[in-house]
């Protein structure tokens, strides 16, 4: 670094007398983690330059020598040969520094007609942006994972749960199927808040906009945003963005945890639905039979680690009166670790689906348990008989009653026993009792039949 460009007081002039007490340089710096910016704040410096030379600003060869400048740095920070340094606080004044340690005079005129507010908000709108995209293509990866698994298993009966007990049977297909439609829902979220988001900031300055005739349109256009924002104070005091991203990651991470929670479950020796791969295993220091679902573990314990982000940035801006402060520095940090926990979570949940041994016969064993056919029962009388649903539901369950009595399953009464219960209960019910033929006759759109669920694979299959 030149003499001239010391710290971050010496570029914004000769008001202060002295420099910063080293605690308020440590906790005034954010070039820790905003580095990772540097990409997007040089590319969003040079549309600046070349809307300033554009619009006569500053002059062509200046502006040829700010971009050879951003080029060299760029290079520099990529190869792990450029210097930050926490006197100069950010990355902006990191790369600006070094532009004018690399090209002179010329550097200094960059920030015409900009100030850092609009600059590191176009800077984290371009980061989140790309974000956003990243999540839609891994989000996309795990709903084709689950598809591919939804087609292998579309006829594989396992039981049905509410209030986890066994309810009625249905396929493990359809079962995989609703965390698609969950993700599917948690796509839109994402691409939705890329929709909203892609406004420009940049030329709204510190608050006021500027003097200067620059050309917001050109510089949105280069940066590929729809438009430039049209409110200056607006442009630079805004993080719904960040919101916007934290909250649907939130709502993903909780459905992430979700189909967690049922490998873990489902890998249980008292399920054994599935056997999860060694490479998302651990084992125990001192249980040598141990296969601990740790993976599965970690992205439902790493929801809770997304969803405080959230908390902590709408507590950070709640009471920010306009524009911009020093607070909204504390946007970055929380945002950076739930992008990098989401993608971690939705690549090794991704990997844990594609990798698991499914064992459906333990299923459909399971399937039969807890006389999960009773309401086919009811709908038998209902349907064949005409008796009304209510009824039928009070007969289903003295039948489900007197199989507890004989301790069997509701397929393994007497027709005599059924008969006694209800002379309507005939031989042909038994159609309706086994679990392959309860799934099958759920043709109801959304239902559980393999036929259903077949069609749904097609579908999302198109859809991806």
């Amino acid at each position: 670094m030149s003499e001239k460009a010391g710290s971050g007081r010496d570029l914004w002039g000769g008001h202060f007398s002295s420099g910063p007490a080293p605690l308020m340089e440590q906790i005034n710096a954010s070039i820790g983690f905003d580095k990772r910016l540097y990409a997007q704040d040089i590319r969003g410096s040079i549309a600046h330059a070349r809307m300033l030379a554009h619009s006569g600003i500053i002059s062509e060869e200046d502006c040829d020598a700010i971009l050879m400048g951003l080029e060299t740095i760029q290079d520099e920070i990529e190869q792990g040969k450029f210097a930050f340094s926490t006197e100069l606080e950010d990355i902006h004044l990191n790369i600006e520094s070094r532009l004018t340690d690399l090209i002179g005079e010329p550097g200094r005129r960059l920030h015409t007609g900009r100030s850092r507010n609009d600059q590191v908000a176009t800077d984290l709108r371009l980061w989140t942006r790309d974000a956003l995209d990243r999540a839609v293509m891994l989000i996309e990866s795990v709903m084709r994972a689950l598809v591919e698994r939804a087609d292998r298993h579309a006829a594989d009966v396992m039981p049905g749960f509410t209030h986890l007990q066994a309810a009625q049977p249905v396929t493990f297909g359809h079962h995989l199927l609703a965390y698609v439609e969950m993700l599917a829902r948690d796509r839109s979220r994402f691409a939705d808040a890329r929709k909203r988001m892609n406004v420009s900031p940049l030329g709204a300055a510190a608050l006021a906009g500027t003097s200067f005739p620059v050309d917001r349109s050109m510089t949105a256009e280069e940066l590929g945003f729809d438009a430039p924002c049209d409110n200056s104070i607006d442009a630079v005091s805004d993080r719904d963005f960040v919101l916007d991203y934290l909250a649907g990651a939130s709502i993903l991470a909780v459905h992430l945890s979700r189909l967690a929670e049922e490998l873990v479950l489902w890998s249980t020796p008292q399920f054994g639905f599935v056997r999860m791969s060694e490479d998302f295993t651990s084992g125990s220091s001192i249980m040598p039979q141990k296969r601990n679902p740790d993976a599965a573990e970690l992205v439902r314990g790493k929801s809770g680690r997304v969803i405080g982000h959230l908390q902590a940035m709408l507590v950070t801006l709640k009471g920010l009166p306009m524009t911009y402060s020093k607070d909204m520095q504390e946007d970055k940090e929380g945002l950076f670790d739930a992008v990098d926990t989401v993608e971690l979570c939705l690549a090794a949940s991704r990997e844990m689906i594609r990798s698991m041994q499914v064992f459906p016969e333990r299923m459909e064993a399971a399937a039969g348990v807890g006389f999960t056919t009773a309401t086919d029962l009811a709908d038998w009388l209902v349907r064949v008989k005409g008796a009304p649903f209510r009824e039928a539901h009070s007969v289903s369950a003295r039948a489900v009653k007197r199989a507890e009595e004989r301790g069997c399953g509701l397929e393994d009464l007497s027709p005599d026993d059924l008969a006694a219960i209800d002379g309507r209960l005939e031989a042909a019910v038994f159609e309706v009792l086994g679990v392959h033929r309860s799934v099958a006759s759920r043709m109801s759109h959304g239902g559980t039949a393999p036929e259903r669920v077949r069609e749904q694979v097609a579908r999302w299959r198109s859809v991806l």
